[in-house]
């Protein structure tokens, strides 16, 4: 592709358009708008609760273990360095305007931060809790009546991909077209699946896997894509914006790595078979050397992990550089951390997490209390929004029930005030759920327990 027309594109794709403003703010000297970005999620609410939402331990009793808050930070960290040394490289070849290397890092760092903002409590085992429930409930079969196949799929294989997008362009700062109003550069790399649930798997490769907003958010997406020069790819379907994959790959190589890490801290392997995976990636006599006059191995652990993430993180920034062509054409149908010369070795790992790690026996059974939980919550208080906007339509009274359960809930997910809110079900479903997703862990557990009589207040604990 020719230089002139490369400049262009990454000119694009790297545009400091705010969603849903008109007018351009002015941007302090030494502090971008993607930096501003960065800002404006650490001080989000959505982002502050993540302090209590697991990685892989939900409920964990161990104050050392990660939080999703704490991945997500640590995921930034790596993801400005993925961005920084890729930003080198695209400012050396083809000078975007008014780009700098740091601004990329900026970017890359803003989208790995919330990448994880839209998740459920209790992990990914919350979003097949809610697809669970979608497809099984008595309650959401009579709703799922009133929706269309494209709406229903939005329920079907609900994603926490989608609720992060919805999060940050809607839920926070609601009284802002486009929510917090990012700059369209850092929304199109948080986006690794640019479609809609209905052509979820539609695309080859990586980017059709999953989906990144849902039917109403669709308008907001579509805004964030024309600005950045995403490139079409069918109807609701784009392919990757190209910082996508080294947002991924700060995802990737960060929770491989952690969750194993972490899975030593909790004897589930043993130091040896930390040291015999990750030293091979280091491949570094030096460090060998080293790492034998360490004498904890908790701390051999830290030291080891610290050394294969910048091993990591090179090779990744190698591997976009090398692919670059093909990632900002849309035709890379693979994560760059499968095309790194560590990529063998990061697959055992990720096969030994999945044997040992993500089945460990306590995070199993809060995961399948979970379920329960989920299930609990959606049923309670969707049945009572359903009776409620029925009530508001004059079509039959609520509950003495479902009106004490509505004084729980905000009046932000349930405006009886609204005829249009009160005659759409989709957007009914989508208010419960922004609700629930957006609670943490410990709060979704205790509102469980106090809407099943459980557990009230002022009861005696035993």
């Amino acid at each position: 592709m020719p230089y002139a027309k490369m400049k262009t594109n990454w000119t694009k794709f790297l545009s400091d358009h705010r969603l849903g403003r008109k007018t351009k703010d002015l941007v302090t000297p030494g502090r971008s708008a993607f930096q501003q970005d960065f800002d404006r999620v650490v001080f989000s609410s959505a982002f502050r609760r993540l302090q209590d939402k697991a990685q892989v331990f939900p409920l964990a009793d161990n104050d050392y273990l990660r939080t999703r808050l704490t991945h997500s930070m640590e995921c930034a960290s790596i993801g400005r360095s993925l961005g920084g040394i890729a930003g080198t490289f695209i400012c050396r070849n083809f000078s975007p305007e008014g780009i700098l290397p740091n601004d990329i890092g900026a970017i890359v760092a803003a989208a790995a931060l919330a990448h994880d903002i839209g998740n459920p409590p209790l992990g990914h085992s919350g979003e097949e809790a809610i697809r669970h429930w979608f497809r099984h409930s008595p309650v959401a079969a009579k709703l799922a009546e009133r929706l269309t196949e494209e709406e229903q799929a939005d329920f079907i294989w609900y994603e926490g991909n989608a609720q992060g997008f919805r999060v940050l362009s809607r839920l926070e700062s609601p009284f802002n077209y486009g929510g917090m109003q990012l700059t369209c550069a850092t929304l199109a790399a948080l986006c690794k699946y640019p479609c809609s649930a209905a052509k979820r798997g539609v695309l080859p490769g990586v980017e059709g896997k999953k989906y990144n907003f849902f039917r109403q958010d669709i308008t907001l997406f579509e805004e964030v894509a024309d600005a950045t020069g995403m490139l079409p790819a069918g109807e609701e379907m784009w392919h990757r914006h190209p910082l996508a994959y080294l947002v991924e790959a700060a995802d990737d190589i960060t929770y491989l790595i952690i969750d194993f890490e972490d899975a030593h801290k909790l004897k589930i392997i043993s130091y040896q078979e930390f040291e015999s995976l990750i030293l091979p990636m280091i491949s570094d006599g030096y460090v060998e050397r080293f790492v034998r006059g360490i004498k904890d191995n908790d701390q051999k652990v830290e030291f080891l992990r610290a050394k294969v993430l910048g091993v990591l993180v090179r090779q990744c920034s190698r591997a976009f550089a090398e692919y670059h062509d093909e990632i900002v054409s849309g035709e890379l149908k693979k994560p760059l951390a499968e095309l790194i010369e560590a990529a063998p070795l990061l697959n055992q790992i990720k096969l030994r997490s999945m044997e040992l790690i993500y089945t460990y026996p306590r995070a199993v059974e809060i995961q399948a209390g979970g379920f329960e939980l989920t299930n609990g919550l959606l049923d309670t208080f969707v049945s009572a929004v359903a009776e409620a906007t029925a009530d508001a339509r004059g079509e039959a009274p609520a509950s003495y029930q479902s009106r004490k359960l509505l004084q729980l809930l905000p009046k932000r997910y349930c405006d009886l005030s609204d005829p249009q809110f009160c005659a759409d079900t989709y957007s009914q479903l989508l208010s419960v759920l922004d609700y629930v997703t957006g609670m943490t862990d410990s709060h979704a557990v205790s509102l469980f327990k106090k809407i099943k009589g459980i557990s009230l207040p002022g009861m005696t604990q035993i």
